[in-house]
C-alpha cells in the first residue's frame, strides 16, 4: 500500500474545508490525475484535481453552502470549479463512457471509481488518492510504471486512441517528460498506424499539445521519434527530418546563452527557415497575433555583426529567436543585457529647423534614423549633427 507524501497542498486555504463539505471521510471525494502522480513525484503541483461521486448540483450545493463560490466551467461534463482563497480547484462528478467519436466522448455518471479511471489515457494518470489518509487506489499498475518511467495506454492502444485522437500527441509529450526507457511498441506502433485521425482534430488542440511538448526541458529526442514514425505528415507537413538536430542545436544554445526556454522559440525550430512559410503554419494552428509575428520574426535570417540594428528593428526578443536559432549564443547572451535605445530626436525638431510638415519631415527623419543605427546609436550631439546635415540637404532639395 502506497500513500501520498506530504507537501505544501494540505497548507492551502480553504482546501480542507472544501473537501469536508464533499463527503471525504465518506469516500465520496478524492484526489485524482496529474497532481498525484505529480505529488508522487516529488513536484508540487499548482493544480489540484478532484473526482467524486457526488452529481455536479450536490457539489454546487455543498460548495455554496460552505462559503465558497462555484463556476460551472464545464457543467456539460460533469466538472465545477470552486474558488477557494488559494486559487480554483475542479471537482468532476465520475464519469463512464457511452460513446467516443475520437474528438469527444458521450458521458453517463458513475459511481465506480475504477470505471471513471479506466476512461483516463495513460496508467501513471490514473492515480487517485483519498485525501484524508493519502492513500493511493491504483487499478491499472500505475505506480509500477511511474517508477519505472514507463508511459503505458491503459489497455489496448488502438481503442484508446480510437476514443481521443489527440492521445497519439499526448503519448510523446508524456514519453518526453516522464520516460526513462525506450517507448512501448505497441503503444508507438497504433500512434503510427492512427497518425492520420490527428487530421480530424481542432488545429488549436494540436498546437497546444505541441506547444507543451517544447516546453519541456528537451524534445528533440522525441521529435525525432516522431518524425521517424510519421506522426507531423498530418499536422506539420512542412516539416523536414532533420527538424530534431535543428531543435536540438538551439536547446544546445539557449544553454550556452544562459537565456531560458522558450516554447516558441523552439516551435520555430521545427519550421522551415522561411518567414512566409512560418506565418502561414502558426495561423493555421490560429495562434494568437503576438504568436504569429513573432514566428514570422524568429524564422527570418541574422547577422551576428547587427545583432543590436536587428533588435532596434524588430525588438530584442525577435532578435534573440533569431541568434538563438542561427547559432550564435554569445551575441544573443550579450544583446539579452542591451537596453534597445529610443532615437533622441522628433519630427518636431526637424519642423523647428525650417523643415515643412508633411512626407519631407518623415522622409528625413527615416534617413536619421538609418545613419544612427548605422553608426551604431551614437548619443544626442551626434543626433544632431546628423539632423543638421541632412536638414540642410533636403532643404537645398
Amino acid at each position: 500500500m502506497k500513500f501520498l507524501p506530504r507537501s505544501a497542498w494540505e497548507t492551502r486555504a480553504g482546501l480542507i474545508e472544501l473537501l469536508d463539505a464533499l463527503g471525504v471521510d465518506q469516500g465520496d471525494t478524492r484526489f485524482v490525475g496529474g497532481f498525484v502522480r505529480d505529488t508522487l513525484l516529488g513536484s508540487d503541483s499548482a493544480d489540484i484535481d478532484c473526482a467524486t461521486r457526488l452529481k455536479p448540483e450536490q457539489v454546487v450545493e455543498r460548495a455554496t453552502e460552505s462559503g465558497f463560490k462555484v463556476v460551472p466551467t464545464g457543467i456539460a461534463h460533469g466538472t465545477v470549479t470552486a474558488v477557494l482563497p488559494s486559487g480554483p480547484i475542479e471537482i468532476t462528478t465520475l464519469r463512464r463512457d457511452v460513446a467516443t467519436d475520437g474528438r469527444r466522448a458521450t458521458i453517463a455518471y458513475t459511481e465506480d471509481w475504477r470505471a471513471d479511471a479506466a476512461r483516463r489515457d495513460f496508467t501513471i494518470n490514473a492515480l487517485s488518492a483519498d485525501p484524508r489518509t493519502g492513500q493511493i487506489h491504483d487499478y491499472f499498475g500505475g505506480l509500477d510504471d511511474l517508477d519505472a518511467g514507463e508511459v503505458r495506454f491503459i489497455g489496448d492502444p488502438l481503442t484508446r486512441i480510437a476514443e481521443d485522437h489527440l492521445r497519439i500527441l499526448r503519448f510523446f509529450r508524456f514519453h518526453a517528460r516522464f520516460g526513462k526507457n525506450p517507448p512501448d511498441a505497441g503503444a508507438i506502433a497504433a500512434c503510427a498506424a492512427r497518425a492520420n485521425d490527428l487530421m480530424t482534430l481542432s488545429r488549436e488542440r494540436i498546437a497546444d499539445e505541441l506547444v507543451k511538448l517544447m516546453a519541456l526541458p528537451d524534445p528533440s529526442g522525441t521529435v525525432a521519434m516522431m518524425t521517424l514514425n510519421g506522426i507531423f505528415p498530418p499536422i506539420l507537413p512542412e516539416i523536414t527530418d532533420d527538424a530534431a538536430d535543428r531543435l536540438s542545436a538551439l536547446i544546445a544554445a539557449e544553454g550556452a546563452a544562459g537565456i531560458a526556454p522558450d516554447p516558441l522559440r523552439r516551435l520555430a525550430a521545427l519550421l522551415p527557415p522561411d518567414p512566409g512559410t512560418a506565418f502561414a503554419i502558426a495561423k493555421r494552428f490560429k495562434l494568437s497575433n503576438t504568436a504569429c509575428k513573432r514566428l514570422f520574426a524568429a524564422t527570418g535570417p541574422t547577422d551576428p555583426l547587427q545583432a543590436q540594428a536587428l533588435a532596434y528593428r524588430i525588438g530584442r526578443e525577435s532578435a534573440i529567436d533569431r541568434l538563438l536559432l542561427g547559432g550564435y549564443p554569445a551575441t544573443a547572451r550579450d544583446l539579452s543585457d542591451w537596453p534597445v535605445p529610443r532615437l533622441p530626436i522628433s519630427g518636431g525638431a526637424l519642423v523647428a529647423r525650417g523643415l515643412r510638415e508633411g512626407p519631407a519631415v518623415a522622409a528625413t527623419l527615416n534617413a536619421i534614423e538609418d545613419r544612427w543605427i548605422a553608426e551604431g546609436f551614437p548619443n544626442r550631439p551626434r543626433v544632431e549633427e546628423i539632423a543638421d546635415e541632412l536638414v540642410r540637404r533636403a532643404l537645398a532639395d
